[in-house]
């Protein structure tokens, strides 16, 4: 007969650490890469003060690395896009900072907010542009880092366009 919850029979977990994991110094898990965006983004001393607006083509700036990741702050002004594009062998995370902006691929059109969050594997495929009157910008993690950002065509996007579909 023991009356002992498991709590005491165990004793103060803080107290045993070889049974606590140790966080993590980088992001690991898609998870964590979202999370390290997601902190970044709340942050703005990290970010705002090291934005710039290019009127003849989109800035970047490499915020950060680790290892076998890469996060970059870009500015978007009125107008500006990436064209149809793909992220070779890297997977990604991109959040939306300040402004709005329109992401289109083979699901559809939508609109990103301030706030917004998009993860994406190897090889997806989409343009984001600008469409709104106001500047925006946007943070991207790549794992592992850009090494290549290849283009498509507009033939690509043609096989999108489905009669009578709403977008998303």
């Amino acid at each position: 007969m023991n009356s002992d919850s498991d709590l005491q029979i165990a004793g103060d977990l803080l107290e045993v650490p070889h049974l606590l994991q140790t966080p993590r110094e980088h992001p690991a898990t898609v998870a964590e890469f979202v999370g390290l965006a997601r902190s970044i983004a709340a942050d703005r001393s990290q970010w705002e003060h090291l934005v710039h607006y290019d009127a003849t083509s989109r800035w970047y700036h490499r915020l950060r690395t680790g290892p076998g990741y890469e996060v970059w702050l870009l500015s978007w002004v009125p107008g500006q896009g990436s064209g149809l594009h793909d992220h070779g062998r890297s997977s990604g995370v991109l959040t939306v900072l300040d402004g709005t902006l329109t992401e289109r691929t083979e699901r559809g059109t939508r609109a990103l907010r301030a706030g917004a969050q998009r993860v994406f594997a190897p090889g997806y495929v989409h343009e984001v542009v600008n469409d709104a009157l106001e500047p925006a910008v946007s943070l991207h993690v790549y794992y592992p880092g850009l090494t290549e950002m290849p283009m498509h065509t507009a033939q690509h996007c043609e096989a999108w366009s489905v009669p009578g579909a709403v977008a998303a």
